[in-house]
C-alpha cells in the first residue's frame, strides 16, 4: 500500500465517522486526575482500535480540521500500542501531544507526518 493510500483511507474514516469529544480541553483524565487535557480528545464513533474502543482523536485549533499526522503510542503499563489521529493540530499542538505521552515513565510516542 502506498503512503498516499494510507492517508486516503484515514481521510475516508474521518468523512464517514463523527468525532466524539469525551475529554474536552481543560478536563481531567478519568483515572489519573492529575492529567489535564490542553486539547480536545475523543474518538471516531463507529470505529474500533486495539483497546476495543473507537480510534482516538486529538482535535486541535486549526479550523481546516485536516488530518496531517498520526501519533503512535506505546503504553508498557497497559501492554498496548495504538495509533491516534491528529486532526486540525498546529505544529505547537502536535509538540504538546508528543510531550504528553513521552513525559510518563511507561509510555512513549512518535509522530508520523503526512
Amino acid at each position: 500500500m502506498s503512503n498516499d493510500v494510507f492517508w486516503q483511507r484515514l481521510d475516508a474514516l474521518l468523512e464517514r465517522c463523527q468525532i466524539v469529544i469525551d475529554r474536552p480541553r481543560g478536563s481531567h483524565h478519568p483515572r489519573f486526575t492529575e492529567i489535564v487535557y490542553a486539547l480536545d480528545y475523543g474518538y471516531l464513533d463507529g470505529t474500533s482500535s486495539n483497546d476495543g474502543e473507537g480510534i482516538d482523536v486529538w482535535l486541535g485549533s486549526d479550523r481546516e480540521r485536516g488530518l496531517d499526522a498520526v501519533i503512535c503510542t506505546v503504553d508498557l503499563d497497559k501492554g498496548d500500542a495504538e495509533m491516534k489521529l491528529m486532526v486540525g493540530c498546529t505544529d505547537e499542538e502536535k509538540a504538546y501531544i508528543e510531550r504528553f505521552y513521552n513525559e510518563w515513565p511507561d509510555m512513549g510516542a512518535k509522530i508520523i507526518k503526512r
